[in-house]
């Protein structure tokens, strides 16, 4: 089969369009023919590699996915059949172990994510257990859903679960112009909280009005846009939530805006994972900083359910062929985007 591939660990141009061999799948096992999969920062990360990460090459990347069932296991009991339109959970835990089993599936120590610890979605066909496949109306685009499935669960997760958000609340977005902070926004509105966000273009600005952030701040354009936030936007009172997946460059800014009590959730480090923090800050004003790590599968089927029925809409920036995966990733990692860029397969 045709898939994006590396053989080695470096840079962008490392990834490769090629034959590798097409899964075969276990008892309990689905074969999915992909339409559609999405890029995330996770894809360059892997590509660059780190300590610690022992792949088996060649490694096909990517985590997100969306298609119609080819195959199905032997002991798949759970209702699909061949040619069933589905999307996929990209989280995999172990399915035995105490964690798996109570259904905190992202604390399994075994718990991987397609694309990063096993071959991903950039291919005509991808397997995975049967547990991690939802079926999509036929009214669905496939594009949308593969669109959909990391980041609305990490957003999900790190709102509802980790924070848990109320109505009436400021939300502070850092960075938003990803595929999670265009998650992020859309969930924030749906708990009636007031959401602001940072962006570094006027384009950007544009299109996070569009799908419903209330204030939008320009951060290239205003630097010093805590005092506006503080001052104008809150009237002295801070923030309720910050959603920080920015890291170096915006979580001291993050820690000085939130209000006594106030909390900030980061589900990721795309300026860096290191932060010169003020302790004294932390306890004196009693913050509360949760780290969230994708989604259990409740949470997904939670808010699968919710964006399948249209509560929530995926945004997609722009669609690339199989064979344009390297301009894909390099587009990415140029942060050009707003929302979700997508492979057609």
């Amino acid at each position: 089969m045709k898939a994006g591939y590396i053989e080695n660990h470096g840079s962008v141009e490392n990834i490769k369009i090629g034959d590798v061999d097409t899964p075969k799948i276990g008892n309990l096992d689905i074969l999915i023919k992909t339409e559609f999969a999405a890029l995330n920062h996770l894809d360059l990360f892997v590509v660059q590699g780190w300590p610690g990460l022992n792949l088996k090459m060649p490694h096909v990347l990517g985590s997100d996915g969306s298609g119609t069932i080819k195959e199905i296991g032997s002991d798949v009991n759970t209702g699909f059949n061949v040619g069933d339109r589905v999307l996929i959970n990209p989280g995999i835990g172990c399915g035995q172990c105490s964690h798996c089993l109570s259904g905190r599936q992202n604390f399994c120590s075994k718990f991987s994510i397609l694309g990063e610890n096993q071959n991903g979605t950039y291919a005509e066909y991808v397997k995975v257990p049967s547990s991690n496949v939802i079926k999509i109306p036929d009214s669905y685009p496939f594009d949308k859903a593969a669109a959909a499935p990391l980041t609305f669960l990490t957003a999900w997760r790190m709102l509802v679960t980790q924070a848990q958000i109320k109505s009436g609340e400021y939300v502070l977005i850092q960075g938003a112009s990803g595929g999670v902070a265009t998650a992020v926004i859309q969930i924030a509105n749906f708990f009636n909280a007031t959401t602001i966000v940072t962006t570094s273009s006027e384009e950007k600005v544009a299109k996070a009005k569009e799908i419903g952030a209330d204030h939008v701040i320009n951060y290239k354009q205003n630097p010093k846009y805590a005092k506006e936030v503080f001052k104008e936007l809150t009237k002295k009172n801070g923030i309720d939530l910050v959603v920080d997946s920015v890291g170096t460059a915006t979580f001291n800014t993050s820690l000085k805006l939130l209000r006594p009590g106030g909390r900030l959730v980061t589900c990721g480090a795309t300026t860096g994972p290191k932060a010169d923090l003020n302790i004294s800050a932390i306890f004196w004003k009693q913050l509360k900083i949760f780290g969230s790590t994708m989604s259990n599968n409740q949470e997904f089927q939670d808010v699968m359910k919710l964006v399948l029925n249209g509560k929530f809409s995926p945004v997609i920036d722009k669609v690339f062929k199989l064979e344009e995966l390297q301009d894909a990733e390099r587009y990415l990692g140029e942060a050009k985007q707003f929302g979700k860029v997508l492979i057609k397969i």
